[in-house]
């Protein structure tokens, strides 16, 4: 618009001063000293109404010193030759380096502006429908539309001759004047984005602000159009797209309850909202089922995570982890009654209601000035779990719809992630409570060994293991000890540990060897992989450790199906890793189980564990066991300090894996408790063996078990001589049972039946079962021993 851009840039006289906020001049531009005549050193120091003519003009400085940030009139001033002229002005509240305060101030006189040509050019240009207006080469404004005019709340005619810094003070100002200068040196376009408040606006508007060069016929720059468009809308949805892309990366990255509150909470202030709390329903810490049907009544929550743009979140009525009562009518009772978000702004109207029903959260709302509030119900896949509290009190503008639907979307997405929580929270209880049902509550107290257990479950979400661990008491006074680790976590590797558990201690009920129990086991966990997965992954099954230790000759079988290697600890503290041979997991069924049998000292610790013990944590696991032997050969006053010393020693406050750890004190029994008897295989021998183990009984003062342990000696050597294979041994223990045990070289176990009136035999182990305790079999390499027990502890 030749017209207009082309004006003289002479017809406007621009000033600026500066003053500090009692008015006193402390700045002095050359463009003041060409309008009045004042030197700066004239003029600098002395006070700014000296140069204003007429009382309204001191009234004015008043008023806009008096508690204001911007202030514009029309003025008179008072020249240095004495005569009086008008001027516009326009007056700004900075703040200096030192943080001191005081005013920029702007007159402007003007000629008489050529009239504008009626044509459309210049109506198109007064009523574009955007910010548009023209800088000259020295970046005063030369002429602006109607739009530009609402958007400084000045008149063309009082912003003519003004820098754009000079119109706003804000530092979008002063890159917009710099992006205003790039098009006048390089003559390209630029293309800024700027957020701001205008004057006359409560809250800042997102800008996009266009720069071209304005070029004559001959190419030369004589100005730059600046147009600004408002992008608010487009701004705020971007930043909702924004906040809700970055909520769908950050909510959720655990499977903790509280954990993802605080995820929500963080997400959503300050963008969203100046305070949000989020509290759950209480059947969320319990484990327990959703509530059915809709909620009524007063209704308790636990504040689960709130957060605040005010340190220390002093809004908040409930501290974090602390119970809520909600009234009946209160709008968190109401949303989730009614299963829908609820936006109100807060007005005296509800504060007199908030008084009757809540006194202490309407103190907080006045004390803190809340005047805007949203309360979004948390649901996701039909299941109510709490409710999520937006509000804003430093924010000026209040929550309209739009906010509305991105705090319910934010809450959603939450929800879903606390859903999941609660859900694995609820299976890993399961799988907890499983595993305490089906671990050994109470070890039993042997003679063999004394032992202690460490179980704990790891503290990573991951899900509880199948770790697993046990002690069983075998024939002979003998003692098995079993520690093994399932693959996979939650309740399925609870219930394949169960299965196992049971297994071993049925397979351990007939005394199979260890190596042999291993394969039945090895067998059995291949059977279960089929029925659960015909086509099962080759990592499918388990790692076990099976040791049996005989107190008598103080002798322990191992064999490991692919599980760390025991401990020793001698008596004199040196602690060793025992070399097994270690075979395959279970459920490979590829090679056979080798066990290896050991002499172990009197009063030497074993120690069975699981590898959460000695693997992860930041090291190898030869660092594991190296670390494992020191702690084992650190003195304890006993074995449960012991197993406090190893825990503490190798494990982080929260462990990575599930952790299962056994430590077992071998005992010896003397030959003071044992006696033995080679028996040839003549009948006539019974009687003389019956003498001796009465005068055996006599001497341990076992009186009153003579009679029924020389009917047990009797039946079981009878059959040995009878149906056996020599060699045939004898032997008694005294242990907390007297145990009889008749071993020989026959491989043919005796079955226990029912003899007819008749019949000339089959009354031997039908007596011995009805006399003893318990009574077995068990094979061995060479033969079978039968074996019976009589209690001891009334005695």
């Amino acid at each position: 618009m030749p017209p207009v851009v082309n004006e003289p840039l002479d017809m406007v006289y621009l000033a600026t001063a500066t003053m500090d906020s009692h008015g006193v001049v402390t700045g002095w531009s050359e463009g003041a000293q060409r309008l009045l005549g004042y030197r700066p050193e004239e003029i600098v120091g002395r006070a700014v109404t000296e140069l204003w003519a007429g009382e309204t003009a001191v009234e004015a400085v008043g008023r806009c010193l008096a508690g204001r940030s911007r202030w514009s009139g029309r003025v008179g001033l008072c020249r240095r030759d004495g005569h009086r002229m008008e001027a516009e002005a326009l007056a700004h509240r900075v703040v200096a380096d030192g943080g001191a305060t005081g005013w920029l101030l702007v007159f402007a006189v003007a000629r008489e502006p050529r009239s504008p040509e009626a044509d459309a050019a210049v109506g198109a240009f007064t009523q574009a429908p955007c910010v548009l207006a023209v800088f000259d080469t020295d970046l005063r404004l030369v002429r602006a539309n109607a739009d530009m005019e609402a958007a400084a709340a000045l008149t063309e005619d009082r912003m003519r001759g003004m820098r754009l810094v000079e119109l706003l003070s804000h530092p979008e100002s002063e890159k917009a004047e710099e992006g205003m200068r790039h098009v006048l040196e390089s003559g390209e376009r630029q293309v800024l984005e700027a957020y701001l408040r205008v004057p006359g606006e409560s809250r800042e508007h997102a800008w996009t602000i266009s720069l071209a060069p304005l070029k004559d016929r001959t190419g030369r720059v004589y100005g730059v159009c600046f147009a600004a468009y408002d992008t608010t809308r487009r701004h705020q949805a971007q930043e909702r797209l924004l906040l809700l892309n970055e909520a769908g990366k950050r909510i959720g990255s655990t499977l903790d309850l509280a954990h993802v509150a605080h995820e929500l909470a963080d997400v959503a202030v300050p963008r969203a909202a100046d305070f949000v709390g989020v509290d759950l329903l209480t059947y969320l810490d319990r484990g327990e089922d959703p509530p059915s049907g809709p909620l009524s009544g007063p209704i308790t929550m636990r504040r689960a995570a709130h957060r605040s743009v005010l340190p220390g979140t002093p809004e908040a009525v409930a501290e974090v982890g602390e119970l809520d009562t909600h009234p009946e009518s209160s709008p968190s009772a109401e949303c989730l009654a009614e299963g829908r978000a609820i936006l109100y702004q807060v007005t005296d109207e509800l504060m007199v209601r908030w008084d009757a029903l809540d006194p202490v959260r309407a103190a907080r709302i006045r004390e803190y000035g809340i005047h805007s509030e949203l309360v979004v119900p948390m649901r996701t896949r039909g299941v109510t779990l709490g409710v999520v509290f937006f509000a804003r009190h430093r924010t000026p503008v209040p929550f309209d719809e739009d906010d509305l639907l991105l705090a319910e979307e934010i809450t959603a997405r939450a929800a879903v992630c606390v859903d999941n929580a609660r859900r694995y929270k609820r299976e890993r209880m399961t799988a907890r409570a499983l595993r305490r049902n089906l671990l050994p509550r109470r070890l039993p107290d042997l003679a063999a060994v004394e032992v202690t257990s460490r179980y704990l479950p790891s503290e990573t979400w991951a899900g509880v293991g199948g770790d697993w661990f046990d002690v069983i008491p075998l024939s002979g006074a003998r003692a098995a000890l079993v520690v093994g680790d399932t693959v996979g976590r939650g309740v399925e590797a609870s219930a394949t540990m169960g299965r196992l558990r049971s297994a071993i201690r049925t397979l351990a009920d007939i005394d199979l060897p260890p190596g042999e129990l291993l394969t039945h086991l090895d067998d059995l966990v291949t059977r279960l992989a089929a029925e659960d997965d015909p086509d099962p992954p080759e990592a499918t099954g388990a790692t076990c450790l099976y040791a049996v230790y005989d107190p008598v000759s103080r002798h322990c079988t191992i064999a490991s199906a692919g599980h760390p290697p025991p401990v020793v600890v001698t008596p004199d503290g040196s602690a060793d890793i025992l070399d097994v041979p270690n075979g395959p997991p279970l459920g490979l069924g590829t090679l056979p189980f080798e066990a290896v049998e050991t002499e172990l000292s009197e009063g030497s610790v074993l120690a069975l564990y699981t590898d959460g013990l000695v693997e992860g944590h930041g090291r190898a696991i030869d660092e594991g066991l190296e670390a494992l032997c020191e702690a084992l050969a650190q003195p304890g006053p006993s074995l449960d300090a012991l197993g406090d010393i190893v825990l503490r020693t190798l494990l982080p406050a929260r462990p990575e894996d599930d952790v299962a750890l056994l430590l077992a004190r071998v005992r010896a029994l003397g030959p003071d408790r044992v006696a033995t008897w080679e028996i040839p295989p003549e009948p006539a021998v019974v009687s003389r063996i019956r003498r001796e183990v009465t005068a055996r009984l006599m001497d341990w003062g076992l009186e009153k078990l003579v009679l029924t342990t020389e009917l047990v000696v009797s039946e079981l050597v009878t059959n040995a001589i009878r149906y056996g294979r020599p060699p045939i041994r004898l032997r008694l223990i005294r242990d907390r049972a007297l145990i009889c045990e008749v071993s020989d070289f026959s491989s043919t176990a005796p079955h226990l039946r029912r003899a007819r009136a008749l019949d000339e035999g089959g009354r031997g182990l039908f007596l011995v079962a009805q006399l003893a305790q318990r009574w077995g079999t068990r094979l061995e390499v060479h033969g079978k021993t039968i074996w019976a027990e009589q209690d001891l502890s009334d005695d």
